[in-house]
């Protein structure tokens, strides 16, 4: 009881403290920003910050996981070869010119677009730009060094099987989606990255990476005029193409509760991840539930980790979380506990997430995950680099300005009536689906009551 009532006062402290933030209470805007198409069917993004002089330049484009068909990491290697020379410049000679600015290049792959970014000062742009567009629009396609980084990839593939958070996530997206392109691994496997040649990454670039399936965004310190006017001249030259877009919103979840039971066999702990259904990224109660997941799992006063970690010391943390995409989603949660404590920890989460349905969501504790989700949302987009991912994100996912302007709106019209009708619609609960990975001899036996069993081998199992 002393407990309980410290933790009250704790949280009324913190939420006092939180509301009297001028953050928590401003009601952020996206800053003005200028949009462009070019004449080829580039996307320009022009944001002047001008507080630092930085400047984060990034490109965009619709080349994600989702369109490597069989050929699992193909888009993932096309992506991290871009940087292995281009225009006249070599791989080394990239790396050492960045290296003497100050500049960092940085290649981030997705299931639907990969991003390709640079963070560099404002005084050094009329010098790197050009080498950033040659970078993303001339590629050398270098064969030595391809097989190096491929032959690097392999084994950094190999070494992740030793470790089951690395692996998880794709395996429960693997599950759920199926042969559905969001079940791709961004990855890949070394089986599959091994079967790609220089010939499939050359025929990947020349299908996806192109001017009209791709935004520019620059945010920083510059003047919009002469930044529209260099841009105009450095990317005029880049071809636009014909895409072939893949088929994404036809799909249908499992109709029944399944289990991926992978052995490791060495395994002192159990790390699983259970759920289903989510939602696409424009969905309209998309604010709303990103308060009550805050509720669920998404905070350290959260509901998973007050029972499984606080109360019953049964993990260091447990998080629930929703992966939206486009056009779909699913929404998990996951931890870890020692192997001898598996089916408790399991039980518990399961007992913690069906509140939602059994008890609901009282005032006190979603006034408190409203004040907490608004302070932390205006310093995600502080600096030029956050808001360059804003824009970046905004593009991929066909999402405008609302998807910013409205969420403090949106948080604060959320009422108790509201957010358990949206709980108790929007959450999955039935036909979950697991994945767990530990010692499957001491694990099998018990997951039966969980779903149909399908077991495998962490260094041996194929997506």
């Amino acid at each position: 009881m002393k407990t309980n009532n410290l933790k009250n006062i704790f949280l009324r402290i913190s939420l006092l403290l939180i509301c009297l933030s001028p953050i928590a209470n401003a009601d952020f805007k996206i800053p003005d920003y200028k949009k462009m198409t070019l004449k080829n069917g580039l996307t320009i993004y022009l944001m002047e910050q001008h507080e630092v002089p930085l400047v984060d330049i990034r490109v965009v484009t619709k080349a994600g996981a989702i369109n490597d068909g069989s050929q699992y990491g193909l888009a993932n290697l096309t992506g991290e070869a871009l940087s292995l020379g281009s225009g006249k410049l070599s791989k080394k000679e990239i790396e050492d010119l960045f290296a003497f600015y100050g500049a960092q290049l940085r290649s981030v792959v997705g299931l639907e677009s990969v991003s390709t970014s640079l963070s560099i000062a404002s005084k050094d742009i009329n010098k790197l730009l050009p080498v950033f567009r040659d970078i993303v629009t001339k590629p050398q396609f270098n064969e030595v060094e391809f097989n190096k980084q491929k032959k690097r990839y392999i084994d950094q593939l190999k070494q992740s099987r030793e470790r089951p958070r690395n692996v998880i996530g794709s395996a429960f997206n693997k599950m759920y989606y199926g042969d559905h392109p969001y079940g791709n691994p961004v990855e890949g496997d070394a089986s599959t990255v091994e079967a790609i040649t220089l010939e499939h990454v050359k025929s990947f670039y020349k299908n996806f990476y192109s001017a009209n399936n791709s935004a520019l965004i620059i945010v920083g310190d510059f003047k919009t005029r002469k930044m529209t006017k260099k841009i105009k001249r450095l990317f005029k030259g880049w071809k636009s193409n014909t895409i072939n877009s893949v088929e994404l919103a036809q799909f249908s979840p499992p109709k029944e509760s399944n289990v991926w039971l992978i052995n490791k066999e060495d395994a002192i702990e159990t790390t699983f991840i259970f759920g289903g259904a989510g939602i696409p990224s424009n969905h309209p109660d998309k604010v709303a539930l990103q308060v009550i997941n805050t509720i669920l799992g998404a905070r350290f006063t959260s509901w998973l980790n007050d029972e499984l970690r606080v109360n019953s010391g049964l993990t260091y943390g447990a998080r629930s979380r929703f992966n939206s995409h486009s056009k779909l989603g699913n929404f998990v949660i996951s931890t870890f506990t020692k192997k001898e404590t598996t089916f408790e920890a399991l039980d518990l989460a399961i007992k913690t997430y069906h509140r939602l349905w059994n008890k609901g969501i009282d005032k006190e504790t979603l006034d408190s995950a409203k004040t907490y989700v608004k302070g932390q949302f205006p310093p995600r987009y502080e600096t030029s680099g956050q808001l360059a991912q804003l824009l970046s994100t905004m593009w991929s996912l066909d999402l405008d300005n609302s998807f910013i302007n409205d969420f403090q709106k949106n948080v604060d019209s959320l009422d108790v009536d509201k957010a358990n009708k949206i709980a108790q619609s929007v959450f999955p609960k039935n036909n979950l689906q697991y994945v767990l990975v530990g010692k499957a001899s001491e694990l099998k036996e018990e997951v039966k009551a969980y779903g149909k069993i399908k077991e495998m081998e962490i260094k041996t199992f194929k997506f």
